[in-house]
């Protein structure tokens, strides 16, 4: 079968919404939000003065391809460092974000999605079928084969778990993955 996967953009660290500064308590975010534009993972990043940075676990809420609601707790930030944790599941919508209190209000939290390429796997696109095992035959970007075979975690349960990164960076154009049931 081929799966086309839609026209990802390269991921941003602000993709979903933009940062948020911190407040000194817990943060339920639900306006401002753009989904993703395909079904892909989500990344949670922190910026702003390090030394307030908390190893604290953003929270998101959505649906997945199938319209599900689904429910991720993105890894812990690293104490005092600004940096970037990503997600695993394939969101096709959000519709909330927890963001817990960091240490001081000079810590900001921005939700993205990832950027890909160099076989990084922070861009993990859904694939919108639930596999019992690894399947992939070939990955395209705007009709080119990928060098190297894409990158799959699967899952015969939830349909969110069930994912594809490229070696390729994504840039808007197509992708199409092969694989076989």
């Amino acid at each position: 079968m081929s799966e086309t996967l839609g026209s990802p953009a390269v991921g941003t660290n602000t993709a979903i919404h933009a940062a948020v500064t911190d407040n000194g308590a817990p943060q339920v975010i639900t306006t401002a939000i753009t989904n993703p534009d395909v079904p892909r993972n989500v990344t949670a990043t922190t910026g702003g003065t390090n030394t307030d940075v908390k190893a604290i676990q953003v929270i998101v809420t959505g649906t997945n391809a199938y319209g599900d609601v689904i429910t991720e707790t993105l890894p812990a930030f690293t104490v005092d460092t600004t940096g970037t944790v990503v997600g695993s599941k394939a969101f096709k919508t959000v519709t909330s974000i927890t963001i817990p209190a960091h240490d001081g209000t000079g810590a900001t939290t921005a939700i993205g999605t990832g950027v890909g390429g160099s076989g990084n796997i922070n861009a993990k696109l859904g694939i919108p079928v639930k596999l019992d095992r690894d399947t992939i035959v070939a990955g395209f970007l705007n009709g080119v084969r990928e060098s190297t075979r894409p990158v799959i975690a699967f899952s015969s349960t939830a349909v969110e778990s069930n994912t594809v990164y490229l070696a390729s960076a994504l840039n808007g154009t197509p992708v199409i993955v092969d694989y076989y049931t």
